[in-house]
C-alpha cells in the first residue's frame, strides 16, 4: 500500500466495445481542473487492462464510462478482477447510460458510485474528493 500523498488518483476507462469518448474525456478533465491526477486508458479497454493499469498507477479509483449497456458485466468483472488481485481499496465508480433498476443492484456487487447522464461535472469531482481516500484522513 502506497502512502496517500499528493493528489488523488484515477484511472478514467472506457470498457468494452463502445466508440463514444467525449463523456469519459470531460469527466477526466474535470478530475484533471480540480487538481487530481487522471489517467486515461483511451477507448476499447478489457476490464483486465483497466484493473492492470490502477494497480500499476496506484490508483485510488477507477471511473467506468459504459454507454453500451455491458454495465452489469464490465461493472462485475472489474471489481470481481480488483478483489482477486487485493487491491479491492481501489474504488470503483461509474457513469453513463445506465438504467435506475441496475444502479442498486452494481452498488450491492461494490461499485461505489453510478453517475447518470443528468450528473454534473462538479457532482462528480465532489463526490471524488469526498468519498476517495476519506479513510485516510487527507
Amino acid at each position: 500500500m502506497g502512502v496517500a500523498a499528493g493528489p488523488i488518483r484515477v484511472v478514467v476507462a472506457k470498457p468494452g466495445l463502445d466508440g463514444h469518448d467525449r463523456g469519459a474525456k470531460v469527466i477526466a478533465r474535470a478530475l484533471r481542473d480540480a487538481g487530481m491526477e487522471v489517467i486515461y486508458t483511451g477507448l476499447h479497454q478489457t476490464p483486465e487492462q483497466v484493473v492492470d493499469t490502477a494497480i500499476q498507477e496506484d490508483a485510488d479509483a477507477i471511473g467506468l464510462s459504459i454507454l453500451s449497456g455491458a454495465h452489469n458485466t464490465l461493472f462485475a468483472k472489474v471489481i470481481q478482477l480488483l478483489k482477486e488481485r487485493d487491491a479491492e481499496d481501489i474504488k470503483v465508480f461509474g457513469g453513463g447510460i445506465i438504467p435506475e433498476d441496475d444502479i442498486a443492484p452494481l452498488k450491492e456487487q461494490g461499485v461505489a458510485e453510478i453517475f447518470t447522464p443528468g450528473a454534473t461535472t462538479t457532482s462528480i469531482v465532489e463526490w471524488v474528493r469526498a468519498n476517495v481516500r476519506q479513510a485516510t484522513g487527507a
